[in-house]
């Protein structure tokens, strides 16, 4: 699971490198990646709570993943609207919408009346999400000096990993402490309840901080608080900076944007164009190779073929530190080797790795609470797993937003990220609401249906996506 692309302004060499207080800045960016931290938290701590839930409620898996998906529709309206509403009252103003959003939304989730209301605060912490995945980056790019604003850039995505490997390791240590009962009493309350509920301190944590970093100087610009703007660039770009000139490039820029629409990327063969059908294919084929079965249902997946519930949360939790180190790795790489090669080095390894996992579980025996693999298979589907996760994390997991900011022409840019995004959050959202029931109808079929997806990619790859290194966006025409 990873963040909503927005197209970083082009740097000058040099601008500001010496004089910004990066000090100041790297703490500004900090604190706005804590959104996207709860973005990657708030999508994958319901893996602990989904064996509870079920049988809190007794629920069929059809109605089980309705509720675990329901977060994705309150994704699409966050991401929908956050744009629109942080143009009309500011960035940090929606920072603090989200924040109360993800802390309301936790409580709730923590203390469902029933499976309705559970549902409902999945789609208010959904909106929340939305709304990070856009003002997160948007904000970041908007406060960092030139110099370092791809460096900078990266903190949200880091965030988002971050995020989902505490989720599990919190959720792993509250399982241990109640003796590995997923609805084990702590203090009067249901261990997966303490696990959706501790939400609530970081999210406190976001809305706190949003009170010590500077309003967007774009956004200041925008509604008249020239004044304002220059006192924010002079903390972030240093004194030194020429701040006449930097307000009258801001100016400028803002002036001769072209606010894109859906009636710009009609024409092509198919209605769209082409370069959008390519978007759209890149948002769709990051999600349908399954990764976020990984991190919405990893402790669910184990426990269905026999592993104990402790060590399904603690093989959650590595495979979140696996997508840490893969996450890391193509941050480094991706400049390097460029777009293509770690897509198709990705594609291949997640094609290899699903496929030892889906022959793994075809071993699996038994049903209901006495099913097992064989020793071999489930030392292969552990492996596999972890695997998948690492080839996924160092090249989709990252490049697929690299490219949605690169490959648009300037003109259709911001209507074409709109599109390609929507089309991720549907993917993500038949992904997440079609495995319970396919995994209980046959695992291993399930894991070759993401094989193909992920053998698919590869001719994508090399037929319909350019290589975009050390290209200008001004070339993207």
């Amino acid at each position: 699971m990873t963040s909503t692309p927005q197209a970083a302004p082009q740097t000058r060499p040099g601008s500001g490198e010496h004089t910004a207080p990066l000090g100041r800045v790297v703490f500004i960016t900090a604190a706005a990646a804590m959104g996207g931290f709860l973005f990657g938290y708030d999508s994958s701590v319901i893996n602990g709570a989904v064996e509870a839930v079920r049988d809190r409620f007794d629920v069929g898996s059809a109605l089980l993943a309705q509720v675990i998906a329901a977060a994705l529709i309150g994704s699409a309206i966050g991401a929908a609207i956050a744009g629109r509403i942080a143009d009309r009252i500011g960035r940090i103003p929606v920072m603090r919408v989200a924040a109360v959003l993800f802390t309301v939304s936790a409580v709730g989730s923590a203390l469902p009346f029933a499976l309705w209301d559970l549902a409902l605060w999945r789609v208010l912490g959904g909106i929340a999400i939305g709304m990070a995945s856009v003002i997160g980056p948007a904000y970041i790019a908007e406060v960092s000096p030139p110099a370092y604003r791809g460096r900078l850039a990266s903190f949200q995505q880091g965030a988002i990993v971050l995020g989902i490997a505490l989720s599990q390791l919190v959720n792993w240590g509250i399982l241990t402490v109640a003796d590995g009962n997923q609805r084990g009493t702590l203090a009067g309350l249901e261990a997966w309840q303490w696990m959706l509920g501790i939400m609530v301190i970081p999210a406190l944590g976001y809305f706190l901080l949003s009170f010590r970093i500077p309003e967007s100087p774009r956004f200041l610009i925008s509604a008249g608080r020239e004044s304002e703007a220059r006192r924010v660039l002079a903390g972030v770009e240093g004194e030194r900076t020429d701040l006449d000139q930097r307000i009258d490039e801001i100016e400028t820029a803002m002036r001769s944007e072209h606010r894109s629409s859906f009636r710009d990327l009609l024409g092509g063969r198919f209605g769209l164009l082409p370069i959008v059908w390519v978007g759209i294919g890149l948002s769709v084929f990051q999600q349908l190779v399954g990764i976020n079965v990984v991190f919405y249902y990893s402790s669910t997946l184990w426990q269905s073929v026999g592993i104990d519930p402790s060590s399904s949360f603690f093989y959650s939790f590595t495979t979140s530190i696996v997508n840490i180190v893969g996450t890391v790795i193509a941050m480094v790489f991706v400049d390097r080797i460029g777009r293509k090669p770690l897509a198709l080095i990705g594609s291949v390894g997640m094609t290899l790795s699903l496929a030892a996992v889906a022959w793994a579980f075809s071993y699996k025996t038994g049903s209901g609470d006495d099913v097992s693999l064989p020793d071999a298979q489930g030392v292969v589907a552990l492996v596999g797993a972890h695997t998948f996760t690492l080839f996924f994390a160092l090249s989709w997991g990252v490049v697929v937003w690299v490219l949605l900011g690169e490959i648009f022409p300037n003109r259709i840019r911001a209507a074409a990220l709109g599109i390609a995004a929507s089309a991720q959050w549907i993917a993500n959202w038949a992904i997440t609401a079609s495995f319970p029931s396919l995994s209980e109808w046959n695992l291993s079929v399930t894991y070759i249906v993401y094989t193909v997806f992920a053998l698919l990619s590869i001719p994508f790859i090399l037929l319909w996506v350019r290589e975009t290194k050390g290209k200008a966006l001004e070339e993207m025409g």
